[in-house]
């Protein structure tokens, strides 16, 4: 049986160029996944997401836990064929909410009870149930279960949950049961911490993973402290598994991982900024609510690869995020995604070619030089 498998094909200072082979096919990194939350990447058909360049998306299995059910997921094929995605599928596993739905859950030992923010019923996710329901959603690589503090946080609460998701992810591993096939990530918690997150990062590697992720950041920190912690922590994982930041984030955000030597990404920005009017092309975000942009006849960049880049004026953009119309978070949510996948398409040339450094330094460039003059 073909296994998920990683291979390092090119690396610049921290920067790496590789490739994740799956049996449903390959993923080159660095990458950038959609987040296709509830088995829908929003405003966006499967086949325009794949043709922004993505290889793998992300599902959410707290919401696909609560609505429709994995069990009825499985029961309809697995979560592939429920959304028409034949690609890859990454799932989450549920910690986030643990954090973001705070006063909705109680935490224990055994894993979580959390309430749905639905209609109040309650559930049960433990690290076996979390493994069992991304098993029946037919996920490639299966994420352990784990605890994620918002920061800033007490040294003493960031020990208590580093070490409580160590003890989850060595259930998580038993329960994976060396599937065939997929894939399981730890993900090091630890918050901002050296400390914390180097005895994470070593009782993961103990266990032993397929990948591991860096959970806990992009949670309120400052984005210098979230790329401390990454130039500290991935020296500490293993060379030869892929790296996945958790959550982030901006181009930004995602630049600076990639120079401190991460792999994967996700994030639902892109999209919900495409779905308030903002898009993110070389010129950095523009926000089309903007008056500036209503008389305008120019494209958003006449020099993207982009067609919709192309296709309309400026002004009809504006109308239609000031409209409210559907078509406008469809565009922007396919521009902004588009934009990713250039971004990461740009750093993988640029670490095989040694010049990870100027690319950066030529992206941000860009960026601080904004927008192109109002008419």
């Amino acid at each position: 049986m073909k296994q998920v498998t990683f291979s390092v094909l090119a690396t610049d200072g921290m920067g790496r160029r590789g490739r994740i082979d799956t049996p449903r096919g390959e993923i080159n990194t660095p990458a950038f996944m959609p987040v296709g939350t509830a088995g829908t990447v929003k405003a966006m058909y499967p086949e325009q997401v794949r043709e922004t360049g993505a290889e793998i998306l992300l599902g959410n299995t707290y919401h696909l836990m609560l609505r429709p059910g994995a069990e009825r997921v499985a029961s309809l094929g697995g979560l592939h064929d429920f959304m028409d995605w034949q690609r890859p599928i990454l799932t989450d596993s549920g910690g986030f909410q643990v954090m973001s739905l705070a006063k909705l859950r109680k935490l224990t030992e055994k894993g979580v009870t959390f309430k749905s923010h639905i209609d109040g019923s309650a559930y049960e996710l433990t690290p076996e149930r979390s493994i069992e329901i991304q098993t029946l959603l037919d996920s490639d690589i299966i994420m352990q279960l784990d605890e994620c503090l918002a920061l800033p946080a007490e040294r003493k609460e960031m020990e208590r949950a580093m070490e409580l998701s160590l003890r989850w992810a060595d259930r998580s591993k038993t329960a994976f049961n060396n599937q065939q096939n997929r894939a399981l990530f730890g993900i090091v918690q630890g918050g901002d911490d050296p400390e914390l997150r180097a005895r994470s990062a070593a009782g993961l590697k103990s266990i032993g993973f397929d990948g591991y992720s860096i959970g806990g950041l992009a949670v309120g920190e400052p984005q210098e402290v979230m790329f401390r912690v990454l130039s500290e922590i991935t020296p500490e994982l293993p060379q030869d598994r892929p790296r996945y930041l958790m959550g982030v984030g901006k181009p930004d955000d995602i630049l600076g991982g990639i120079e401190r030597g991460v792999d994967m990404f996700d994030c639902v920005h892109p999209t919900r900024a495409g779905r308030h009017g903002h898009a993110y092309t070389r010129f950095g975000v523009i926000n089309l609510k903007n008056a500036r942009h209503k008389d305008d006849p120019r494209p958003l960049d006449e020099a993207s690869p982009n067609p919709n880049c192309r296709r309309w004026s400026r002004a009809y953009l504006h109308h239609l995020v000031r409209t409210e119309e559907i078509l406008g978070a469809m565009v922007l949510s396919q521009i902004n995604l588009h934009y990713y996948q250039e971004l990461t398409a740009g750093t993988r040339q640029a670490i095989e070619a040694g010049r990870l450094t100027d690319f950066a330094a030529e992206t941000r460039a860009a960026w601080a030089a904004g927008d192109l003059p109002t008419l």
